[in-house]
């Protein structure tokens, strides 16, 4: 019977060291452009800027806004849109011209209880409608849906809130919606992103408040109205918007207060962006008429744009926001 080969027992020996494989060069080495736009890593939001800006809430005289803009929106907005009073409207494509700049759009008054629109003064820019609500009525109903018949854009300064308020609003739009053709004129609704907030309210505690979660349910509803878009400015939450702190490096070191006011805006932002998609929100610098705390263009731009960018939105977003949008709305 012949005899097998011994087999290496515990304690054998292995001779000499084990051979490890060995890893191809391409392991050590970035993908080839081939592949490479497939595992992209995400931009900084610190560094995602819209290819040009639209600030479409502009309140203070053009030469006091330009002040504003020193900063993260110096040389960044290509055209605004005014904020007008009566008698105001003469003199604004002369002031935006020397800073640099183009009138896109004025918004001059409208009060919605008078069951009128006023007349339209001849301009080289669109004339819009800027109104506030704060509750609803026949009259009120009746002035809105005129001034959609006609073609016009009006910005609803929202300045009633709590559930009651939100189901007024909504009324409001339900009726002067009714009978008007989808594509005839368009509404921007602001102070309601973000909406009116206490800042003392932790933001574990914000997550399950009833204000969020009714904000949640509303913005919803609010996006099924086709022709009503989402104004982007400032917060009234009684506190000026934090500054960017080293303004005018490349970039700058969020401070904490910053950081706090990021998170809360996301809050809003997201369901808000779910809701109306990135098509539907236009940015605007200026806060509501009931905010009594300062703001600085720049600094809200800073924070605006960095809040909606660490969402994870692509480029197209980001330039559909802060100017795309504003275009296709005013112009």
């Amino acid at each position: 019977m012949a005899k097998l080969p011994p087999s290496p027992g515990v304690g054998a020996r292995r001779k000499g060291p084990k051979s490890l494989p060995t890893l191809p060069l391409s392991a050590f080495s970035p993908p080839n452009t081939g592949v490479s736009d497939n595992f992209p890593l995400p931009p900084s939001p610190s560094t995602v800027h819209p290819d040009s800006v639209v600030d479409a809430s502009v309140r203070d005289s053009i030469p006091e806004w330009k002040k504003q803009t020193v900063g993260s929106l110096d040389g960044r907005v290509s055209a605004v849109v005014v904020k007008a009073g009566d008698g105001e409207l003469e003199g604004l494509e002369s002031q935006a011209s020397q800073a640099g700049v183009t009138v896109l759009a004025a918004s001059i008054p409208l009060d919605l209880e008078s069951g009128t629109i006023p007349t339209i003064p001849s301009t080289k820019f669109r004339v819009a409608f800027a109104a506030s609500f704060t509750g609803t009525s026949d009259a009120a109903v009746a002035t809105l849906q005129a001034a959609l018949k006609a073609g016009h854009v009006i910005d609803i300064d929202v300045q009633e809130f709590g559930e009651e308020g939100w189901e007024k609003l909504e009324d409001l739009l339900t009726k002067a919606t009714a009978g008007v053709p989808s594509d005839t004129g368009y509404i921007v609704l602001s102070n309601i992103l973000p909406p009116p907030h206490d800042l003392v309210l932790p933001i574990v505690k914000l997550l399950t408040h009833p204000t969020y979660q009714s904000y949640q349910s509303h913005i919803a509803t609010l996006s099924f109205f086709p022709r009503v878009y989402l104004s982007y400015v400032p917060p009234t939450w009684n506190a000026p918007t934090p500054p960017t702190p080293g303004a005018g490096q490349e970039a700058p070191t969020a401070s904490k207060e910053q950081k706090e006011w990021k998170r809360r805006i996301k809050m809003y932002l997201g369901p808000a962006v779910e809701a109306f998609g990135f098509e539907r929100i236009i940015f605007g610098s200026a806060p509501s008429l009931i905010s009594h705390a300062p703001s600085n263009a720049s600094d809200w731009y800073e924070i605006a744009r960095e809040s909606f960018a660490e969402l994870g939105v692509d480029q197209d977003s980001v330039d559909a926001v802060f100017c795309g949008n504003a275009k296709r709305v005013y112009a």
